[in-house]
């Protein structure tokens, strides 16, 4: 088969990266950034520039449908037929014996808008349920009710031509340089053409985003809503306010500016952490802009006020007229590639398709008519919202769920709580492309999904804009698009439930799928009437809204000043600040905050097959300011266990001076199949946002001490398939004190463990996975009675594998040096009986990647600076930065810390 190259749009973040896809004899071997696509113009990030390593292959995946044959029973290889009428047959005796509400689905922002259009129609117009919600509830609720709040309609009112545009860029709780890099690059573009502009960032850590602020308020997490309103407070003291504006535009201006008066700079600054004077100069800056831009994310969004937060944000912008024009507006930055368009398509538990009310029966006849089922059949009752549906399935409310793309058993607060509800579940049906996540554990049937590059359909990105995602190659083994599951499933159940309504899910094509989905949103905000496959075909990616009659879908939103609401005005909301849910207490002193790495994504199924981006960080850590370290008689490299009130995790700690004191920080990504525990929300809230039901990710009171786990085992090994290694080594993780995996080369897998005592089994047990037995290539050192093991493995001239375990600092340091040398893949040195010989007394450290596409280390960066090279310089003479930019910001902050030090 000729090669081909396939255009289609990247599987990450909301930005919706244009993607160029090469495959040859039906695999995918390639991608580069898509020049003609508007979001990116040909950049990609460094995730991107992964995806055919990360995101193609087998490695890791559901290959074929398996299913239980009794509920503690292992699963079992079934055909397609068998474990769809199962589920049928499962699901329709629940509904009959325990009505519609006994069953739910769970969703996720990296379906096409087609799989999800097609979950949301089988939920609520073949079972009678609202009870489907998404991965989406966690991160972008709050912003869906912020705007319908403010404006009447969720969708952000602007679009990433006014990154280019705005004079003053606000981030509110988004590390934007990590999580939406190639936006970042377009905003560090316009600030090299627009020297005036002025950056503001509210963050309580010192991220490689605040570190390239003009300004960095480095509030107590969760105090967004008084830093707000403060702001707001300075500008009506200082006539800043668009008095005609909030006239004709808006309504409920009075009781916010009474709320107002109380919230003055000084009181802020006490509530906030930051000096008052900051806060009127942030106030000056947003206010005297021609043009203001709010950039938030995470921060705002994951927490129990996190819908307050964003009206606060709202109110600036409502309150100054910064809005509906060029550079100017509340910009939510979506976390998923199509979270968006979940939205559009109603799947979520407390909306219908197209931005419809289930409350409103209108509006529940009008999609039960274009379903052609009886209007009552659409419950009137909102759903489940996430954390709310997994508590039903705790309590036994809810008796099945089906859970489609998404991790769960990782990624939900309170794992304990998220466990138990999987395992009290009298059914649980997992949809997915691999077959190793926290959550397929748990599937009593599980069935293999297609994954990017191997589907048809379209993604809504940040600014409303829908792209096109096409089949680059088809799936591997039996799995199938989630359409194509969606489908027979649901012809399967109504055939059960509804007789003669099968066919109410036959489509030829992806495009029909979409026909009927746009046939909803005719005449609604969302209006895409004009729009269909041939149109984005032949005109590439278009925003909504785009009527029928029109060429190009709007870019700006409330431009005229017209708004979604009855009147036509926008919204004002006063409400209080109130601080995060999960108090301080002397017990639990220490405020936790959550949040991403640069090169990975959510739980890692993906990424976490890749050894590049694992370079930048490559082992779990927790985050801690040295004062806070000092206090507690604790150094880097000292296993911590982190606990909150639900529950606790063990992992290294990290000191960092940027670290706000009383905060610690970390990663969310690590999870079962590279910890011995679920991560960071071992130790999260279930506690929700009373308006969004969006749970408070992002803070969590916990206490940090040492871990006594002298026992320590360093194991490292080199061979040609390590995701296949890592899957027998992930079931002895749980076993120990401490246990993390990561890839350290693309065909070495590393392994570090430890516990309170020698663990022999459980040694013999790894040794076993390891398949590192004795042998002519295989030297050992044993002292049982000192629990010291070593066993060191050769291919040829060069090392293969290594086994450190024991709990003597100096047997650490040599583990440490034959680590080195393994990755080094030099030639061995010498008699291989000096394998065990005591080296030089000295500790070893590894260099870490800064620039993941070049791999160029922080030390070799840090010598040019110190030879007085400028940042252009720098990257010309190493390449770092050069390729995706990913870590300009970090290149940029070494190179800043340089000057302060010469200085």
């Amino acid at each position: 088969m000729a090669k081909t190259e396939t255009r289609s749009t990247c599987c990450y973040c909301g930005v919706g990266c244009g993607v160029l896809i090469a495959s040859e004899n039906g695999r995918i071997t390639g991608v580069r950034g898509d020049p003609a696509h508007p979001a990116n113009y040909g950049r990609l990030c460094s995730k991107g520039l992964q995806l055919a390593a990360s995101a193609a292959g087998d490695s890791g995946r559901a290959l074929y449908p398996e299913m239980r044959p009794a509920r503690d029973a292992p699963r079992r290889r079934v055909g397609w037929d068998e474990a769809l009428d199962a589920a049928a047959d499962r699901f329709a005796d629940i509904v009959r014996r325990h009505g519609p509400d006994a069953v739910a689905f769970y969703a996720s922002g990296q379906l096409l808008t087609e799989d999800y259009y097609l979950f949301n129609k089988l939920a609520k117009g073949v079972v009678g349920t609202n009870n489907i919600d998404t991965n989406s509830r966690l991160c972008m609720s709050s912003a869906v009710t912020g705007y319908k709040m403010a404006f009447g309609a969720d969708g952000p009112p602007t679009c990433y031509e006014d990154l280019e545009s705005a004079g003053c860029v606000l981030f509110a709780g988004s590390n934007m340089a990590y999580a939406h890099p190639v936006l970042f690059r377009r905003l560090e573009d316009a600030r090299r053409t627009w020297g005036d502009v002025r950056w503001i960032v509210v963050d309580p850590r010192r991220t490689d985003t605040a570190a390239m602020a003009d300004l960095h308020l480095q509030i107590q997490p969760g105090t967004d809503v008084a830093l707000f309103h403060a702001m707001l407070h300075h500008l009506i003291w200082e006539g800043l306010i668009d008095a005609g504006y909030i006239a004709a535009h808006t309504d409920g201006f009075a009781a916010l500016k009474r709320m107002a008066r109380d919230y003055t700079p000084a009181a802020a600054a006490d509530i906030c952490g930051v000096a008052a004077d900051d806060i009127v100069t942030a106030a000056e800056w947003f206010g005297r802009s021609p043009a203001s831009l709010s950039l938030y994310c995470m921060g705002l969004n994951q927490s129990s006020q996190g819908t307050a937060k964003n009206l606060a944000l709202i109110n600036l912008h409502l309150a100054t007229g910064q809005i509906g024009r060029p550079g100017a507006g509340p910009f939510s930055l979506t976390g998923q590639p199509n979270a968006m368009g979940g939205r559009e398509v109603g799947g979520m538990a407390t909306m219908l398709a197209a931005h419809r009310d289930i409350a409103d029966p209108d509006h529940r006849r009008e999609v039960a008519a274009h379903w052609d089922v009886p209007a009552d059949r659409l419950s009137p009752r909102p759903g489940l919202p996430a954390v709310a549906m997994f508590e039903a399935l705790a309590r036994g409310d809810v008796k099945a769920v089906w859970i489609v793309c998404t991790n769960p058993a990782h990624s939900m607060p309170d794992l304990a709580l998220a466990r138990q509800a999987l395992t009290r579940a009298e059914l649980v049906v997992v949809q997915d492309a691999f077959a190793d996540t926290d959550t397929t554990a748990f599937a009593d049937i599980l069935l293999p999904a297609a994954s990017w590059g191997e589907k048809e359909g379209t993604v809504t990105n940040s600014e409303r804009r829908i792209s096109r995602v096409r089949m680059a190659a088809p799936p591997p083994g039996e799995a199938m698009a989630d359409s194509w599951i969606a489908c027979q499933f649901a012809r399967r159940l109504a055939a059960r439930l509804h007789p003669g309504e099968a066919d109410h899910f036959d489509y030829p094509d992806a495009s029909r799928i979409f026909d009927e989905h746009r046939g909803l949103t005719i005449g609604r905000d969302l209006d895409i009437g004009g729009l269909d496959y041939r149109l984005l075909e032949t005109a590439g990616p278009q925003q909504w809204p785009l009527p029928a009659g029109r060429r190009e879908g709007q870019a700006r939103r409330y431009v005229d000043g017209r708004f979604a609401t009855a009147d036509g005005k926008a919204r004002f909301h006063a409400i209080a600040y109130q601080p995060p849910a999960d108090k301080i207490l002397a017990r639990y002193p220490f405020r936790l905050i959550t949040g991403r790495l640069r090169d990975q994504w959510h739980g890692m199924s993906r990424t976490g097959r890749v050894a590049s981006l694992f370079a930048h960080s490559p082992e779990p850590e927790l985050r801690m300011h040295p004062e806070d370290a000092g206090r507690q008689n604790l150094r880097d490299g000292d296993l911590v266990r982190v606990a909150s009130k639900r529950g606790q995790w063990v992992l290294p700690l990290k000191t960092d001076g940027e670290m706000a004191p009383g905060c610690v920080f970390a990663a969310m990504h690590w999870n079962r199949r590279f910890l011995n525990s679920g991560g960071s929300n071992e130790a999260t809230t279930s506690a929700v946002d009373g308006l969004s039901f969006q749970p408070e990710l992002k803070h969590a009171a916990v206490r940090v001490e040492k871990a006594e786990l002298p026992w320590r085992v360093l194991a490292a090994l080199r061979g040609d398939d390590p995701p296949a290694l890592q899957s027998r080594l992930t079931p002895l993780l749980g076993d120990v004190g401490y246990a993390a995996i990561s890839l350290a080369a693309s065909d070495i897998l590393l392994l570090r463990a430890a516990d309170a005592a020698p663990r022999p089994d459980w040694l013999a047990g790894l040794l076993d996975a390891l398949a590192l037995w004795p042998g002519p290539d295989v030297l050992e050192y044993r002292d049982d009675g000192r629990g010291v093991l070593k066993r060191v493995a050769w291919r040829g001239e060069r090392l293969a594998g290594l086994l450190f375990a024991g709990g003597a600092q100096a047997d650490r340091e040599a583990g440490e040096r034959l680590l080195q040398c393994l990755l080094d893949d030099e030639p061995w040195q010498g008699a291989r009986l000096s394998v065990f010989s005591p080296g030089p007394a000295r500790a070893v450290k590894r260099d870490r990647v800064v620039c993941q596409c070049t791999q160029v280390g922080e030390a070799a960066i840090l010598d040019k600076l110190a030879q007085g090279l400028d940042l252009a310089e720098l990257k010309q003479a190493l390449g770092c930065g050069t390729v995706c930019g990913s870590c300009g910001p970090e290149l940029a902050r070494l190179a800043q810390a340089c000057l302060l030090r010469s200085a």
